[in-house]
C-alpha cells in the first residue's frame, strides 16, 4: 500500500498520545483517508479485528513506518498457549506498540513469550465494555458485580505478566488501586464525550473522567470518525483532557 501524497513519511507526530483513535472503518483505504483528515492532531491509532481482512496489518505498518504513528493492534487473542505464542511472535515483527489478548493467565504468559525481545506491550482484556451482567449470565460467567470481576481478572492478568489491561472507565480507579497495577498501563475503551451517543457501549465515561480515574490512554472511535469534522472532534476531546 502506498502512502497518500499528503503524508509526510517518517515524520514523528507530537500530539497527545493519551488519545487513541479507533479506526473502525471498512478498510485500509478508508483508514488512510481518516489519518489524512486527522493529520498531526492524532498520534495513536487502534486497528481492530474487523479491519484484519481489509488490509489492517498493511495499514498498521504504513502508519507506523511511514507516518511515525503509534499503533494499538486490538486482536483480543485467545487460544492454546502454543498458538498464542506463535501468533504474537509473528505480529511482533511489525514493530507495533500495543496488542490485546484475553486476560486469562495462560494466554498472557504465552503472549509475553511471543513478544520477548521486542517493545510490544501485551494488554489483557478484562470484560468487554459492551457487556453487562445479563450478558455475563448468558455466557455462564460466575456471579458477582462486574466491577469486582474486572478487578479480579485485571489482577490475575497483571500477575501473569501483562504490561497493562483493557477495562471500562468505570473500573479504572479500582484497577489502579491494585498493588499489581503499579507501573502498568490501563487503557479504556467505552469513552464518549459528553452528549455523544453510546452506540454499542454500556459502561462508559467522558474522556477527562476516564483519565482522572487512573487510565493512561482512552480509546475513542465513532465520536471522531463519524463526526462531520473528525479533526475538530478529536481536537475538542484533546482540549478537554486534564493537564
Amino acid at each position: 500500500m502506498s502512502a497518500s501524497s499528503t503524508a509526510n513519511p517518517r515524520q514523528e507526530t507530537t500530539a497527545d498520545d493519551r488519545l487513541i483513535v479507533a479506526m473502525d472503518v471498512p478498510n485500509a483505504i478508508a483508514g488512510l483517508q481518516l489519518a489524512d483528515t486527522l493529520g498531526d492532531a492524532v498520534s495513536f491509532y487502534k486497528i481492530g479485528l474487523g479491519m484484519l481482512t481489509g488490509g489492517g496489518l498493511a495499514l498498521a505498518n504504513e502508519l507506523k513506518q511511514e507516518r511515525g504513528k503509534r499503533i494499538f493492534l486490538d486482536m483480543k487473542l485467545f487460544d492454546i498457549s502454543a498458538t498464542v505464542e506463535a501468533a504474537v511472535r509473528g505480529l511482533a515483527q511489525f514493530d507495533l506498540d500495543f496488542l490485546t489478548v484475553h486476560g486469562d493467565p495462560h494466554v498472557v504468559r504465552a503472549a509475553k513469550e511471543g513478544a520477548a525481545g521486542t517493545n510490544l506491550k501485551i494488554l489483557g482484556v478484562t470484560i468487554l465494555t459492551s457487556l453487562d451482567r445479563a450478558d455475563l449470565d448468558e455466557a455462564l460467567i460466575k456471579p458477582g458485580e462486574i466491577s469486582d470481576l474486572v478487578q479480579e481478572r485485571a489482577g490475575l492478568a497483571l500477575t501473569a505478566g501483562a504490561d497493562g489491561v483493557i477495562a471500562s472507565p468505570q473500573e479504572a480507579a479500582l484497577i489502579r488501586a491494585l498493588p499489581e497495577a503499579s507501573g502498568k498501563l490501563i487503557v479504556t475503551p467505552g469513552v464518549r464525550p459528553a452528549g455523544a451517543a453510546l452506540g454499542d457501549q454500556k459502561r462508559v465515561a467522558t474522556p477527562a473522567s476516564a483519565l482522572e480515574a487512573g487510565a493512561d490512554h482512552i480509546v475513542v472511535g465513532r465520536p471522531i470518525w463519524a463526526a462531520e469534522a473528525p479533526r475538530s472532534a478529536a481536537e475538542d476531546i484533546l482540549t478537554s483532557l486534564p493537564r
